[in-house]
């Protein structure tokens, strides 16, 4: 549940910011076809940013990482 105030990332909302070469490309691509899945299965298993890059993106653009409280968790 997203708190009252505050926004979801979006999907592929990084990718879109950073230019990321894949990502222009799945826009070029009809959602679907072979070589959308291709393009997609490339950033699904080997990302040309980091986990890093990513972190420190979601700061710069105000994101925060929320967390259930413990006695929501399993």
């Amino acid at each position: 549940m997203i708190p009252e105030g505050y926004v979801e990332y979006r999907r592929r909302e990084f990718c879109k910011d950073v230019k990321c070469p894949r990502q222009t490309t799945l826009q070029t691509q009809t959602e679907g076809s072979s070589e959308y899945e291709n393009t997609r299965q490339e950033c699904s298993t080997a990302c040309l940013y980091t986990t890093w890059q990513f972190h420190h993106w979601l700061i710069e653009k105000g994101y925060l990482i929320l967390k259930p409280t413990a006695s929501s968790e399993r």
